[in-house]
């Protein structure tokens, strides 16, 4: 983190009137890119990727391959190049590991590569617990050997990894994406049942499979993926999708703020969840098939009430911002995050700003609306809590200092600067 976990941003609020305008572009989406970083440890050649996006997450997961032997140039408008003929070792740098929860998907592709694999407990966001289990339980299915140090695992293949049937008991992305590509470099078949069906995971495998994998059920409950010898992407680029996410927190901003604010190089048929209950709410926005328009004529919003849900429902990652919208309705709003416990943690600090809120257990929570929001000084204490409080700032009156922006610079390629353009009063500073 260094320097960058020292900075600040300094924002006057808008007092809630709207007069932010302009365009914002979305970047690239997280989700997708980093997945794709990992996935070049199945290529004996070279991986190429573009729109990816300038972000904290994206850097600390390139310096994680560096280290392992993978040579990685910046060409430059958001474009690198990785190749992978080269791998030095299989053990992650638990410094920076730690500080990367998505750390974990390389162990995928480097057990099936070269036999074994050492890493730390995953770290990143502290958003309730995170367990590893259903990663192991997996990976023992397939024929790993798995020891335990401390915090610290090692697994061992030592008749490489072979196929199996793997059901997870949650969809869950990161270990849907794993075992996939751990399944590409495997003998036999495996199959995965219960995965998530995120677009992140469709659009990875859809490269891998334009590279040599072979891998069926795209868009269904349950992949098959029949395993080879490594892959090639010589004469290949990925392409980063959208990030779905950036794009809702954009929206949500501009339902509170934009006198004439329109989103483009985004998937609104990726944010159907977001855009219906927004739509429920009141917010008025012309929807195309690239961009999203929102204008200044708004009527009164209406509370609403939102439960997270695994793709295609309502994402977790916009539980927090969207309850900063919720502090600005009419009415009282009902917040279920089923995902992760321990998310709704950030509503204590959200009513330091001035907002009417109760969080009734570890998964949910009520806001009543609307609220007069004070600037106030706060931490950011993960990336998308983070992100709520600079709406929140944006939103209230005088000014306010949200701390510790490193974690915002892990999902938003400088958003600091990409909200100063619509005409918000942002600085960064030590």
């Amino acid at each position: 983190m260094g320097e960058k976990a020292k900075q600040s941003f300094y924002i006057q609020g808008l007092g809630g009137r709207r007069e932010l305008s302009g365009e914002l572009p979305v970047r690239g989406a997280k989700n997708a890119v980093i997945k794709v970083l990992a996935a070049s440890l199945l290529f004996n050649d070279e991986v190429s990727l573009d729109n990816v996006p300038a972000i904290e997450d994206v850097a600390r997961t390139v310096e994680l391959l560096t280290d392992l032997g993978v040579q990685v140039t910046d060409q430059g408008n958001g474009k690198l190049l990785l190749q992978t003929n080269d791998l030095k070792k299989s053990d992650l740098n638990p410094e920076i590991a730690k500080s990367l929860r998505t750390s974990i998907v390389l162990s995928g592709p480097l057990l099936a590569r070269l036999g074994r694999v050492t890493f730390p407990y995953p770290g990143g966001c502290v958003i309730g617990k995170r367990p590893i289990d259903i990663f192991l339980d997996g990976f023992k299915k397939m024929g790993a050997v798995i020891k335990e140090e401390g915090e610290n695992y090692e697994l061992t293949a030592p008749n490489g990894l072979s196929g199996a049937e793997i059901f997870l008991r949650v969809p869950s992305v990161t270990a849907t994406e794993t075992f996939l590509m751990a399944a590409v470099l495997a003998k036999g078949e495996t199959v995965l049942k219960n995965v998530a069906l995120e677009p992140e995971i469709k659009s990875l495998s859809e490269f891998l499979i334009s590279c040599g994998a072979q891998i069926a059920g795209l868009g269904t409950p349950t992949l098959i993926i029949t395993g080879g010898g490594l892959l090639s992407g010589k004469g290949k680029t990925y392409t980063t999708l959208p990030d779905r996410i950036e794009a809702g927190s954009f929206l949500i901003l501009a339902a509170l703020l934009a006198k004439d604010v329109t989103i483009t190089h985004c998937e609104p048929a990726h944010l159907d969840a977001l855009i219906n209950l927004l739509t429920q709410a009141g917010v008025k926005m012309t929807v195309n098939k690239e961009s999203i328009n929102i204008k200044g004529d708004q009527p009164e919003f209406k509370a609403v009430d939102v439960k997270t849900h695994e793709y295609p429902g309502f994402p977790t990652d916009l539980q927090a911002p969207l309850s900063v919208f919720l502090t600005q309705v009419s009415g009282q709003s009902f917040i279920f995050e089923t995902i992760f416990e321990g998310r709704l943690n950030y509503l204590e600090t959200l009513a330091r700003f001035g907002a009417n809120t109760k969080v009734l257990d570890a998964h949910r929570a009520i806001i009543e609306g609307p609220s007069k929001l004070i600037g106030r000084e706060v931490e950011s204490p993960d990336l998308r809590a983070g992100l709520a409080y600079v709406l929140a700032a944006l939103v209230a009156h005088g000014e306010s200092i949200v701390h510790n922006v490193y974690y915002i610079d892990r999902g938003y390629e400088r958003i600091d600067q990409r909200l100063a353009q619509l005409g918000a009063t942002i600085r960064r500073a030590a």
